[in-house]
């Protein structure tokens, strides 16, 4: 009697989409990094680091806002080019892949699942990320909003993603979203009806009117839960 298949989570997963900034690398560490060295080439406090980082939100907010407000705090010892600058460089030369991640995108890749880098942000900046930390090897591709023209959560952005991967369509069932933003990673997927997981770094989910599908407190559990796996 020949024995029937149970049909795993692999075998359901057409594209796994995963953020890039404080997802696969931590941005946030690398901006600090990019945000200490200016400082000490400016003459700055170093505790001024502090209020870089609140002020930048974790790369959410926007650029001209951020350049406006340091401006203010520093006029007349730095100017808005020189701020506008760092901030246009970032973090790109500081990032690093953490060698479980690496492994978890390894896994991803012997699974046979397509996995595409899903981000907002400026071209080059990402761009030069993704290489600078050796994720250009380990995905099938990447989109980026200021390249394709919609950021998360807008749909398209998401579309582009399957495009990336070579994909027909994207399968909205069996699509999953892997990121840390709930309000443009997993309300992104809700709207096109993926199942997503959000990283939540030991934060609570706070929002009320939307869940992600799990709730993983980083990548690497994020990708074990989507090719159904205990452990990497």
């Amino acid at each position: 009697m020949p024995m029937s298949h149970a049909l795993t989570h692999v075998d359901r997963v057409s594209l796994l989409a995963v953020d890039l900034d404080n997802t696969l690398i931590n941005r946030d560490a690398a901006f600090r990094s990019a945000a200490a060295a200016f400082l000490a080439e400016q003459g700055l406090p170093a505790e001024d680091v502090e209020v870089i980082m609140d002020l930048d939100g974790s790369g959410h907010v926007h650029r001209p806002v951020v350049v406006a407000a340091l401006a203010e705090r520093w006029e007349g010892v730095v100017s808005p080019e020189a701020i506008a600058g760092f901030l246009r460089r970032g973090p790109a030369a500081h990032v690093a892949l953490e060698e479980p991640v690496r492994r978890a995108l390894l896994a991803v890749r012997a699974a046979g699942v397509p996995c595409v880098i899903v981000t907002n942000g400026y071209t080059g900046q990402q761009e030069e990320k993704i290489r600078n930390a050796g994720l250009d090897t380990l995905v099938d591709g990447w989109v980026i909003s200021e390249s394709v023209g919609s950021r998360k959560p807008d749909p398209g952005i998401f579309h582009a993603a399957a495009s990336a991967a070579g994909l027909p369509a994207l399968d909205r069932a069996s699509t999953w979203m892997i990121g840390d933003a709930g309000h443009t990673d997993v309300r992104g997927a809700i709207d096109l009806g993926l199942p997503s997981v959000w990283v939540s770094g030991g934060r609570p989910w706070a929002e009320t009117s939307f869940r992600p599908t799990h709730i993983a407190v980083d990548v690497v559990e994020a990708i074990a839960h989507v090719l159904g796996e205990c452990s990497l």
